[in-house]
């Protein structure tokens, strides 16, 4: 049995693509409805079953590392006022669960960003979450349903998991899209969890080049063994370290699976979505009295 209990979220980004809102305030900190966008994505994390909450980020994100501690002096004077619900919701991570920060130090690229936690995950198996990217929590259930699947997946077989989701015609040239090694292992799983072998991935191709419309989500469920490939993998586009050639690598020697994802995702650092996210968040919210 292969437990998953530390989880992995790059914050390092400057989220250029959401200014002029992202200038002084952090992209993983913008409101989704009545919290951040992150705080949706680490209670993801936490239903999953994940313990350990490593951000890696730089030394203008330390406000994302303060939203997840506690403020002793506003707990203090919000109890004081009797408002003590409100101090409690405002300290609602599990006592078992810790969020801890490293730094990435260069931008080199999310490979990089990922290889810069090893330091704390070590030689444990891990998640891998990438913030811009929120999943609907109305319509699944966050401890059974895609990152808690992929988890269960990767307990039965071992197989590194990607979380993967049909994409319009128009889209597909925007995302990394997933190869088969069976092209007939996805039909019919449109919208719900399924498990099968993935032959590599094609990075943002035409139409006419795609080998599939499943696009990688931004969910992710490594062995440990990603870390050898990443710290062994040099630099390519951009400068970058890329995530998807030590994947590539981690497919020819291990096998990797990708999951479909059950339910809706938003891009929470494009603005148009995060606009279509906030109103949808919020419009639950209120429905539901939050």
């Amino acid at each position: 049995m292969k437990n998953v209990k530390f989880a992995v979220l790059p914050v390092a980004g400057f989220g250029t693509r959401m200014l002029p809102l992202s200038k002084s305030v952090p992209k993983e900190l913008l409101p989704l409805g009545s919290r951040p966008a992150i705080h949706y994505v680490v209670e993801e994390a936490i239903a999953a079953g994940v313990k350990h909450i490593v951000l890696v980020g730089h030394a203008q994100k330390s406000a994302i590392e303060n939203y997840f501690d506690v403020n002793a002096e506003l707990d203090g004077q919000l109890r004081r006022k009797g408002k003590d619900e409100l101090a409690d919701s405002l300290n609602w991570l599990p006592d078992d669960v810790t969020v801890s920060m490293i730094r990435q130090g260069k931008p080199l690229g999310l490979g990089h960003a990922v290889l810069a936690a090893h330091p704390i995950i070590g030689e444990n198996d891990f998640a891998v979450l990438l913030p811009d990217v929120v999943l609907d929590p109305y319509t699944t259930n966050m401890s059974a349903d895609n990152l808690a699947f992929m988890i269960d997946a990767f307990a039965k077989d071992g197989h590194s998991q990607i979380l993967v989701d049909q994409v319009a015609d128009e889209d597909v040239h925007k995302y990394g899209i997933a190869k088969l090694s069976d092209t007939s292992a996805a039909d019919g799983q449109a919208k719900a969890n399924a498990s099968f072998k993935v032959a590599g991935f094609v990075e943002k191709p035409s139409l006419a080049d795609a080998p599939s419309k499943l696009a990688v989500v931004g969910r992710y469920v490594f062995s440990h063994q990603i870390f050898d490939y990443l710290a062994n993998t040099k630099a390519s586009v951009g400068g970058e370290i890329q995530l998807t050639d030590a994947i590539d690598a981690l497919i020819s020697e291990y096998g990797v699976n990708v999951t479909t994802m059950s339910g809706s995702s938003y891009d929470a650092g494009d603005m148009k979505s995060y606009m279509q996210a906030f109103m949808y968040f919020a419009q639950q919210q209120l429905a539901g009295g939050e």
